[in-house]
């Protein structure tokens, strides 16, 4: 068991960012239909989320829906939309002191949907603790392309010269803008890829890979993902001589 214990809380990662992966595997698995998987994976991001919260973690990033899962059969689509909508849970958010964010091109998600985003995203706007962070309808590959376009508008218009274009530059018109980048990425489910999730981001970020399902992932698991995190040498280029 991964006890609180162990973990070091002068080294707790500030950003960890999630691919809820293995929600369609899991009810599979038990005889249901993909939906009842994705209604157990609501509830395991209530569970991670106040546990990253007492953690110390100050902003939580988790793939919710990616541009790519709108191909996906439309009543699988229409259930996770409506599944969305149940399971934002303002009154856990304000017990628990968090803050709630969304990137993604949010203008594709339903007129309700949205509604209910934003207005969760306000009334939620003066915790101070935790920012809960949900990438809807997001990809990495539009998220660059769409900074890309902003800084392009800039240049036209004058205000921004193309020698100024930097690295600083690309990461202020990115949707995560507002947050630092993940220390940490965890994905569960047993694949090994990133799949279009925050790849300008990840460039420096410690990877984490579990078979367990996300219906799965508990406190505990998650508490022993910190734990890994926290034996690794994050040298960011140089050597372990430099930074000790």
């Amino acid at each position: 068991m991964q006890d609180k214990e162990q973990i070091d809380f002068n080294r707790i990662p500030r950003h960890v960012a999630i691919i809820m992966d293995g929600n369609g595997r899991w009810a599979k698995l038990r005889g249901h239909e993909r939906s009842y998987g994705h209604q157990a994976g609501a509830e395991t991001v209530h569970t991670i989320a106040e546990e990253a919260a007492r953690l110390g973690i100050k902003y939580l990033t988790l793939y919710t829906f990616s541009t790519e899962n709108w191909n996906r059969p439309s009543d699988e689509v229409a259930a996770l939309m409506g599944l969305l909508l149940e399971s934002i849970e303002e009154e856990t958010f304000m017990k628990n002191n968090i803050s709630f964010r969304i990137i993604g091109d949010i203008a594709k998600l339903p007129a309700n949907v949205q509604e209910r985003l934003y207005a969760c995203v306000e009334h939620t706007s003066r915790n101070t603790g935790m920012c809960l962070v949900l990438a809807l309808s997001y990809s990495s590959r539009w998220e660059i392309t769409e900074a890309v376009r902003q800084i392009a508008a800039l240049v036209r218009e004058g205000s921004l010269q193309p020698e100024q274009i930097d690295s600083q530059i690309l990461s202020q018109h990115l949707a995560t803008h507002f947050m630092p980048d993940p220390d940490l990425l965890i994905r569960t489910g047993g694949e090994i890829r990133l799949s279009n999730y925050l790849l300008w981001q990840c460039a420096y970020t410690e990877l984490y890979f579990c078979d367990t399902y996300w219906p799965d992932f508990g406190a505990e698991e998650l508490r022993k993902a910190v734990c890994e995190y926290q034996k690794r040498e994050r040298r960011f280029g140089k050597t372990s001589e430099q930074i000790s």
